[in-house]
């Protein structure tokens, strides 16, 4: 292993409000998880409140997350807990005693831990990652536990062809097979209640005769799809058995988002097969965003073939450019394939599957009479329809990844026609209300300096309004089981993220952690800051990245292992900072704090992923780091692994 270089602070200095601010924040945030996993779960785990297993796993979400930005032992033994609790509910293999009290509202949506397709609500990847997300938080948290890897290699194993029961993945056409899927292998019939609730514009109004559904249409095979069409019986069949063939026997872009899953298991593993199915599924769909001019196809057949089943129409599919919040379903996937390819292999050309939609429709912009900048969002038999405002939120994740000229320019031309909102603003809420990537990048492009403070603020108000919630909910368990409301869940990590490791949070839906930095207790041998530590990454570029540490503690020292990149991705080429000089304040504090201080530059070599930064009570410290982005193999591995990730 190679010797970790050590720095110590020693700048006294009053700490700055966002310092303060963050550990406050970590500390209520702590206390309202707790008093959550109290009041709204038993013992176990179990919570009281079921419903779908994707909601009651996304309900429970960021808490591993938040024990690997620096929260207690208590909170990543709470998340374990309670994704093993919420599995072992919901899976098939769970004894259920008749007599046994059960909530009604229940459903056997599991197999083998994973979900499983053929139930009353099929597992499609836009709501699989919203479950996967505190599973991937494993390998941050507690990657040397023994059942996370064997649950990563067991659910990859499901869409690469080695699970027999789940055969998802066609590797001759390199398709995942259908929209919906998982641990029973991919599914190709449906019923005529769930074909009515995807079609029928009495559920999603608009008129599916327009390719206005919602989630899919028949589009062009069916142009007038009649009101009424499933009280006919032998039109009924007809509708359903064209839905069958149109609609789930293919691809979608949806389902790139399970280049996170297997890149989860290689990230356990370091196994090249996990790695080179990522590249094969992701590059079989560059290569259908060529043939198809750029932009990607919603619908691929069983052969492969763009519109296969339409007529060769690349649009209408499931979650495609036709449906509601189009832009954002196909960028949201590609967006993880991207990120993931990247990761792999440090090829920027990968996130070209990203960028060419996000070219294309700016290349189709047009400016309202306001001066706001809209795009289309749609596509529609008439061509390009549904004009509005591009926030930058795969923008942002492209240019965070990119560092690229090109990339800044298309964000900056989004700023100047911005006539709608104020990227200067941050505002509290929830992790899945998104990003908030605009004024993230005003900071790092010198307009907001106050963000890190107000992006913590808007958090602590989320959680203190959380936490006062449950503090005045008097019911009883009897009255919140017979009451089924989504629980409250005051864990909220992406100003945490934001601001700690300088990178956008996951990806919502199933994305993997991209920070540029993180850190390691190293005194404790835990993931995440030492208590009392707070972090701020204050400059991003392709080259370097900036980081102040704070130790607020006045009587206790913290070391921080400072590591190059979520998984140890990049490396450290030097670290430049300035010591104070206090051969005055040995002398006499009151004349050292009169005059200016004198401050020592240091710079030393690095050539390595992690460095060491000792701070005595009360001290200070900004690092300059040299980075040599991508010049590591990535790996769940942490600083005390000696290179190789150690399961226990």
């Amino acid at each position: 292993m190679k010797e970790i270089v050590e720095i110590r602070a020693n700048a006294i200095e009053t700490p700055p409000a966002w310092a303060v601010m963050q550990r406050q924040l970590m500390d209520y945030m702590e206390q309202a998880t707790l008093l959550a996993t109290q009041k709204y779960s038993r013992a176990d785990g179990t919570p009281y409140w079921v419903d779908d297993a994707d909601d009651s796993y996304e309900a429970h979400s960021y808490r591993g997350l938040f024990y690997a930005v620096g929260a207690s032992d208590a909170i990543g033994d709470i998340s374990v807990r309670q994704w093993n609790a919420i599995t072992r509910v919901y899976d098939d293999a769970t004894l259920r005693n008749p007599d046994d009290p059960v909530n009604p509202k229940l459903k056997v949506q599991l197999h083998n831990e994973y979900y499983n397709a053929f139930t009353d609500t099929p597992a499609d990847w836009f709501h699989m990652g919203e479950g996967n997300q505190s599973f991937y938080d494993f390998g941050l948290s507690d990657p040397t536990n023994p059942e996370h890897r064997r649950r990563a290699r067991r659910f990859a194993a499901m869409y690469m062809g080695e699970d027999p029961e789940a055969p998802n993945y066609d590797a001759e056409h390199k398709i995942i097979r259908s929209p919906f899927h998982g641990s029973t292998g991919p599914l190709f019939d449906a019923d005529a209640e769930f074909v009515k609730r995807a079609l029928d514009p009495v559920y999603y109004p608009g008129g599916v005769a327009r390719g206005h559904a919602q989630r899919s249409n028949l589009y062009p095979i069916i142009k007038e799809l009649e009101d009424n069409w499933f009280e006919d019986d032998k039109r009924r069949e007809e509708i359903v058995a064209l839905f069958e063939k149109i609609v789930l026997n293919g691809d979608i872009p949806d389902n790139l988002a399970c280049t996170a899953l297997i890149t989860n298991a290689y990230l356990y593993t370091g196994e090249d097969k996990y790695r080179n199915w990522v590249l094969e599924y992701t590059e079989a769909w560059m290569e259908r965003v060529r043939q198809n001019d750029g932009i990607i196809p919603d619908n691929v057949g069983p052969t492969g073939k763009i519109g296969e089943h339409r007529d060769g129409q690349w649009w209408g599919g499931w979650y495609g450019w036709n449906s509601r919040n189009s832009a954002r379903n196909a960028f949201l996937a590609a967006t993880i394939a991207s990120e993931c390819c990247l990761l792999l292999t440090g090829d920027s050309g990968y996130l070209d599957l990203i960028r060419s939609q996000i070219e294309l429709l700016l290349n189709e912009a047009k400016t309202r009479d306001d001066g706001q900048l809209v795009v289309p969002t749609r596509m529609m038999p008439d061509g390009w329809d549904d004009w509005q405002p591009l926030h930058i939120n795969w923008l942002g994740r492209l240019y965070h990844a990119s560092q690229e000229q090109r990339d800044y320019d298309m964000i900056a031309r989004l700023r100047d026609g911005e006539r709608e909102s104020d990227w200067n603003t941050v505002e509290s809420a929830s992790d899945r209300s998104g990003g908030d990537l605009e004024a993230r990048f005003q900071y790092y492009d010198g307009k907001f300096p106050d963000w890190p403070l107000k992006r913590l603020q808007a958090e602590y108000q989320y959680v203190a309004a959380m936490y006062e919630h449950m503090r005045q909910d008097d019911r009883d368990v009897e009255t919140i089981i017979a009451e089924g409301r989504w629980p409250p869940n005051p864990v909220v990590t992406k100003g945490l993220v934001q601001v700690t490791m300088g990178s956008p949070q996951p990806v919502y839906n199933g994305g993997l952690l991209r920070g540029m930095v993180r850190y390691f207790d190293q005194e404790q041998h835990k993931p995440g800051l030492p208590q009392d530590v707070a972090a701020l990454v204050d400059e991003v570029a392709a080259d370097k990245v900036g980081v102040q540490l704070v130790n607020l503690s006045a009587n206790k020292a913290r070391t921080v292992i400072v590591q190059a990149g979520a998984y140890g991705e990049h490396s450290f080429t030097q670290a430049h900072w300035r010591e104070q000089d206090h051969e005055a304040l040995k002398r006499h504090a009151g004349l050292w704090l009169r005059e200016e201080i004198k401050h020592v530059e240091k710079t030393v070599s690095v050539d390595g992923k992690h460095i060491s930064v000792h701070l005595p009570p009360g001290t200070s410290i900004r690092l300059d780091l040299g980075v040599k982005r991508f010049a590591q193999s990535p790996s769940y591995a942490q600083p005390w692994h000696g290179g190789e990730l150690k399961i226990y």
